[in-house]
Parts: C-alpha cells; structure tokens; sequence
C-alpha cells in the first residue's frame, strides 16, 4: 500500500481496509491484522495504525474479539455498499438530474436513455 500527501495516513487506512471489504479481499467475521501487524507491515507509525482501526471500530465495521483481536463486522459490506450508493447518487445523479430538469429533459426522457442502446452501461 502506497500512502501519499492527500490526506492523513490513519484515513487511507481506513479507506484501504473498506475498500477491501467492498471487493470482498476481506470477509464478515473475518479476522484482520492488529494494528501492530499493520504497522510492521507497512512499516508506519503504530499510532497511525491505531487510530484507523479505532475509526472503524467507531464506525462499527470492525469489532474486537477481547485477547483474540480485530474482525470485520457482520453486514459490513452491505452498510458500506449502502454508503457508497447513497454518496454516488449525491455527488453525480443528483446534479446531473438538476441539470436535466433545468433544461428540460422528461423524467421518462432520462429513463429513456438509461435503458437504450446507447444510455446505462452500453454507451
């Protein structure tokens, strides 16, 4: 794992490690390294290791098994699919539906060409 200037260390941690569990690299109930681990691994500052895996404990997508260590949480992938969705439909549907309707375009329009040969995942 590369880390770059973008953001804090802790953060793309997080991000790797969700990412992980949205492609499947890493299964409910599976156990992940420790923080520790992780940090030797990647050979980063231990603290930067912690507070990552502490924002996903927070976040509930990672859950500790007390003295046996750290395992992804059940329905981790799914709440996470939902986020990612839920972000995705913020940040580009809904401008560009903004956008549409400003200039005119007819709800069944849209649907139009979604689901034409040129629209959804054929253009």
């Amino acid at each position: 794992m590369n880390f770059d200037e973008r953001g804090p260390i802790y953060a793309q941690i997080a991000h790797r490690i969700k990412e992980d569990i949205i492609s499947g690299k890493l299964h409910e109930e599976e156990q992940v390294l420790s923080p520790n681990q992780y940090a030797a691994f990647y050979q980063i500052n231990p603290a930067a290791a912690a507070k990552a895996f502490e924002q996903l404990e927070e976040e509930g997508i990672l859950y500790e098994k007390r003295g046996i260590g750290q395992f992804v949480s059940r329905q981790a992938r799914i709440r996470l699919l939902r986020e990612r969705r839920e972000r995705f439909f913020k940040k580009f549907v809904d401008p560009m539906l903004e956008e549409a309707f400003a200039i005119g375009i007819t709800p069944e329009e849209i649907a139009s060409y979604m689901t034409g040969p040129k629209g959804g995942a054929h253009g």
